[in-house]
């Protein structure tokens, strides 16, 4: 069994999990606009200063290093889907991001050659699957997940071609939502054997292979994610209390999200999306996400989808406008992302 032991997340909301959800349960955004000399205004949810990606992370995981120190029973897993892209003028070498994993594996002082899970917007959730599975199959005593992206020019130019971004905050799942935010975040989840409040029941991967950025038209690998994932566990659909679904607020994956729920017979179980508060922020928004629902689950909450308003899916979902109270012990972690990936991850908490 795998039990998630620890966690940190630093977003343009907080410096730490602490101050990150006192803004959440104020119903702030970080989402703001922004101009590109290039490309104009944008919005995304984005660091005051100048960010460095390997400091960000750094700062994430060094909450939880001090607590536990790494040992040689021990594995770094790194997710990011551009890492350090930014400097790309500068030499190949300097974007490789195994490069990026061995200096964070350096600085904290682990003895095993670290991991990196690169699959787009999955990344984040499918580093915590892959711990729990190196874990449970005794690879490792623990696996530290560190998570982090920024919204570079790169990003934004990518994003931007696709006609992916929204004019306006983004609004997931509504009827006039126009696309998605982007945004920037580091998180660092430590995943092992201790039992804790939060245990890893099961989880799934599949990709659709629809296409390099569409989402299939049937939900079909989130579908059969969702359906691994729950068997995985060994319970029923009915005892899932609560969804942290993908969420971008682009017209495709939200249907996508909706077909893949009804077929799942999912869509009376409350679900939200955090995109509305930090952005879409590519590898790190799986783990993130995650936290923000351990938080949800322990603090017996259900945060509302900043942004949305009415439905505008053809399968209509159970999304709370308002903060709604509610016991949690079962919940599940979806995300999806170009090239058909797709990940669902199903939780508990232990009361």
């Amino acid at each position: 069994m795998s039990f998630v032991i620890d966690y940190n997340c630093i977003t343009p909301l907080g410096k730490d999990l602490n101050s990150t959800m006192q803004a959440v349960e104020q119903g702030k955004t970080a989402v703001k606009e922004h101009d590109h000399m290039h490309l104009g205004t944008y919005y995304a949810a984005r660091f005051d200063s100048t960010s460095d990606l390997l400091s960000l992370l750094i700062e994430a995981g060094k909450p939880i290093m001090d607590r536990f120190a790494p040992s040689d029973r021990d594995l770094l897993l790194l997710s990011t889907t551009k890492g350090e892209i930014q400097h790309l003028d500068q030499g190949v070498e300097q974007v490789y991001l195994y490069k990026l994993a061995d200096q964070l594996a350096s600085y904290f002082g682990f003895q095993n050659s670290p991991l990196v899970i690169s699959n787009a917007c999955v990344s984040g959730i499918q580093a915590l699957a892959t711990a729990k599975r190196l874990v449970d199959g005794g690879m490792y005593e623990r696996v530290y997940v560190l998570a982090g992206d920024l919204v570079t020019d790169f990003v934004l130019s990518g994003f931007a071609s696709f006609q992916a971004m929204a004019s306006a905050p983004c609004r997931p799942y509504d009827k006039e939502r126009t696309g998605v935010n982007l945004g920037e975040a580091a998180a660092a989840v430590l995943v092992g054997m201790s039992p804790s409040e939060i245990e890893i029941l099961g989880e799934a991967s599949i990709n659709d292979a629809n296409h390099i950025s569409g989402p299939s038209r049937t939900g079909e690998g989130l579908y059969r994610s969702i359906q691994l994932a729950i068997e995985e566990s060994k319970i029923d659909s009915s005892a899932l209390d609560y969804i942290s679904a993908h969420g971008t607020a682009t017209i495709y994956n939200d249907e996508m999200e909706s077909i893949a729920l009804g077929r799942s017979g999912l869509l009376d179980v409350p679900v939200n999306s955090w995109k509305g508060y930090f952005g879409h922020t590519l590898g790190t928004a799986g783990l993130l996400e995650a936290i923000l629902s351990f938080e949800s689950a322990k603090r017996g909450v259900i945060y509302p989808s900043l942004g949305f308003s009415e439905q505008g899916t053809s399968h209509a979902m159970n999304i709370p406008k308002q903060i709604q109270a509610k016991a949690i012990t079962y919940f599940m972690k979806t995300a999806s992302g170009f090239g058909g990936s797709n990940t669902a991850v199903v939780f508990r908490h232990v009361h």
